[in-house]
């Protein structure tokens, strides 16, 4: 029996990995001073770094259920068996709900849907681990095992974007913008949660090599580096991290778009480590 793996454009896999593991992408919507646009296909991290520059308004919503049943009925229609739809967690988006009811009305006994608890390279880990494998249960397992494992920590310049998309408490944002500190957040259970705070850009990209460090172990390991303008800083950290973390093969780069960005802002940095890598 064939099978494809779906997911959503928050997974933010780099330049050319959807098409080489063969995985369907589905762009979530986003609206620019009303304008609404398609995360990752005509908006993308560029666009949104000079929006977010002149302070115009960014907003995200998930795909309708018919836009992820357009989707199915395609790749079914492709003569594919089954089908694995893994999406960023629920609790940030109700893109999980939006493709059960889409499985449900399309052929619910052929569309397995995972909720993968993370968004970014968290969910793309489990997408690629699901592509790696040739069965629909298999693929369900695996994408499921990745999501337990995978571990995300990332800094924000400040936490005035968090709070604006209701990411993150007022009265939390209030003291990290009192104290001038660079917050370290990672998600917790679905859940973007604050972790620790520190002074400087430098300190936080060491912590954030260390904690990826602790988290990563000595065995194998998937690693990837995420930003919004922000290559320079980017790559030191990817490179920190190759230097670290003994069972890295090569730290993947990838700017986020709109999903993420509109909430985090200019200037992010983030950490995607999965234990025992995704193959």
């Amino acid at each position: 029996m064939s099978i494809a793996i779906v997911t959503d454009s928050t997974a933010y896999l780099p330049d050319g990995f959807a098409e080489r593991h063969g995985i369907r992408v589905v762009p979530l919507h986003v609206a620019v001073d009303g304008r609404s646009v398609l995360d990752g296909v005509d908006f993308g991290p560029a666009e949104l770094a000079v929006a977010l520059g002149e302070h115009r308004r960014v907003t995200t919503s998930r795909p309708t259920p018919g836009e992820l049943a357009a989707v199915y009925q395609s790749v079914l229609g492709e003569g594919v068996d089954e089908i694995v739809s893994v999406h960023l967690s629920r609790e940030l988006s109700g893109t999980w709900e939006a493709a059960r009811l889409a499985a449900d009305e399309v052929a619910p006994d052929r569309i397995r849907v995972v909720d993968s608890r993370a968004t970014g390279m968290g969910l793309g880990f489990a997408a690629l681990a699901a592509s790696a494998v040739g069965d629909a249960v298999g693929a369900e397992e695996a994408a499921v095992r990745a999501a337990r494992r995978v571990r995300m920590f990332f800094c924000v310049d400040t936490l005035d974007h968090l709070r604006r998309g209701g990411r993150i408490g007022a009265a939390a944002a209030l003291v990290g913008t009192a104290l001038a500190v660079k917050p370290l957040l990672h998600v917790d259970d679905g859940r973007i949660v604050p972790l620790e705070k520190v002074r400087t850009t430098g300190r936080a990209i060491g912590r954030l090599v260390d904690l990826a460090a602790t988290a990563a172990g000595t065995g194998p390991v998937g690693l990837a580096v995420h930003h919004l303008a922000a290559p320079e800083r980017a790559a030191e950290l990817a490179s920190r991290l190759d230097e670290r973390v003994p069972g890295s093969t090569g730290c993947l780069i990838s700017e986020v778009g709109a999903v993420i960005g509109a909430h985090t802002g200019p200037g992010v940095l983030g950490v995607v480590v999965l234990p025992g890598g995704y193959e």
